[in-house]
């Protein structure tokens, strides 16, 4: 079952591996067709039709049925449709063509829905709404096309078939949708289990009116023994739209740590590194933030591992752990709430992963550990312990040291915006990888980490249009 944003996403993955509009339009209206016609023979169909990709898919549909035993009905003018492909589609029509304010359902034995889809937010508006009541009193059967119109909202058709495509959306069932037929339509597997420029549409957006901190606010706990690891995660957690960001570094380091950017907030930590003497003063720095980033640079003493176990033991917002924070959580780590693991191949095997079956065991720690666990590697691996994607953005120079900590930045830049943790990791890996490529463009095996960070606003820019 998937939503109505991962049937966005998917569509837009699969557009971008070559199988574009046209294609899947296409293939959906010979699964309307090939259903119509075995369910309703000798019947006479009326399209109804939107100016979206639903209406589009209705449109290609009645070309391919008999002109005789079809009307099409649009809820709009022609050059309202968005796809040049359905508009053309339309030119081609040998069928009746009018307006919805023509409808006479009297003259018709199925109504088929292909007005709203997906991608409907609020409530219907006119003509939409009309439409909506209209269906529901129409005296014949009515299919809606991948899902009712208006549905999830106050006010939606309640049709007695809606063939759906991929799979199933959630919230659908017998009540709300009728019979239910789904239809694959030809999206391949890749654009559901690898990352794509479709997840970029997961991307929260800012509002207009949206004030300093309402998008993002992140603490990075970190530092010690080294001070650049979290100076960059927390730059990359900028580059990616978090607002705030609060470094608590110990002070043997804050100097430096502040001295990377005149925007870092930085709250010294007395010593020389992270112990359970500043755990209190922590917990009460995490009230004031949407999501922690905690582990670069620490180091792995034993007061800073206990230190760390006992944060994120007692963290009451989503927290992403890297580094030398995994260390110190060992195989018996348990999340007590949303928490994102970053580990790379040794780092995993600490928290009892087994290299034989790697995606099996995967799926088993993620379970176990009550997390998401984002696995770095060539490709990269994501699972909450259900499910599995892949990440294969990326280039060879991101080998250079640092860039693991440009990844967790991101990821926790994310989190604190408001992303699932399951979906800031997936997305996250994809961003890290495209700036990773745009990197490598530039500089070739010569580029840093820091050429990392820089690029991910290039990513933003180009996979952010839509």
């Amino acid at each position: 079952m998937i939503t109505a944003l991962d049937s966005s996403v998917i569509d837009a993955n699969s557009e971008a591996m070559g199988i574009g509009l046209p294609t899947l339009m296409t293939n959906a209206a010979s699964a309307i067709v090939s259903v119509l016609r075995s369910k309703f023979p000798d019947c006479v169909f009326a399209f109804v039709c939107g100016n979206g990709n639903n209406g589009g898919d209705g449109i290609v549909a009645a070309g391919m049925m008999d002109k005789c035993t079809v009307g099409v009905y649009l809820l709009g003018s022609r050059e309202s449709i968005r796809s040049e492909f359905v508009r053309e589609a339309v030119g081609r029509l040998e069928c009746p063509v009018k307006d919805f304010s023509d409808f006479d359902g009297c003259n018709y034995d199925i109504l088929v829905d292909c007005a709203l889809g997906t991608g409907v937010r609020g409530a219907a508006r006119p003509p939409y709404d009309h439409f909506i009541e209209v269906a529901n009193r129409f005296s014949g059967q009515v299919v809606s096309i991948d899902v009712p119109s208006g549905f999830g909202t106050g006010l939606s058709v309640k049709p007695d078939i809606t063939i759906t495509f991929h799979d199933l959306k959630a919230g659908m069932s017998t009540e709300n949708s009728g019979e239910i037929i789904v239809k694959d339509i030809g999206i391949p597997k890749e654009a559901c289990e690898n990352t794509g420029p479709g997840d970029m549409l997961r991307y929260p957006i800012p509002p207009r009116d949206s004030h300093k901190g309402s998008n993002g606010r992140l603490l990075v706990i970190g530092g010690g023994p080294y001070y650049g690891a979290p100076a960059m995660s927390a730059l990359a957690s900028m580059r990616v739209g978090t607002d705030i960001v609060r470094l608590a570094v110990p002070e043997s380091c804050s100097a430096k740590v502040a001295a990377f950017s005149p925007v870092f907030m930085v709250s010294e930590l007395e010593g020389e590194s992270l112990h359970c003497g500043h755990v209190a003063e922590i917990m009460k720095l995490t009230e004031k933030f949407d999501a922690v980033l905690i582990g670069p640079g620490l180091g792995t003493s034993h007061e800073t591992n206990e230190a760390v176990k006992e944060i994120v033991s007692s963290c009451g917002v989503p927290v992403v752990v890297d580094a030398d924070g995994l260390t110190a959580l060992g195989k018996e780590f348990v999340s007590p709430g949303k928490t994102v693991l970053t580990p790379h191949l040794g780092e995993f095997k600490r928290l009892g992963g087994c290299m034989e079956d790697i995606e099996h065991s995967l799926i088993k720690i993620a379970k176990k550990t009550k997390s998401v666990i984002l696995l770095k590697g060539m490709t990269d691996l994501i699972s909450d312990g259900n499910r599995i994607k892949r990440n294969l953005a990326g280039s060879p120079g991101m080998t250079s040291a640092g860039t693991g900590d440009v990844l967790a930045g991101i990821v926790a830049g994310l989190l604190s915006k408001g992303m699932d943790p399951f979906d800031a990791a997936a997305l996250g890996t994809f961003i890290s990888g495209k700036a990773g490529e745009f990197s490598f463009g530039e500089k070739s095996y010569g580029m840093t980490a820091t050429d990392v960070i820089e690029n991910i606003p290039k990513v933003l820019k180009k996979y952010l249009r839509r």
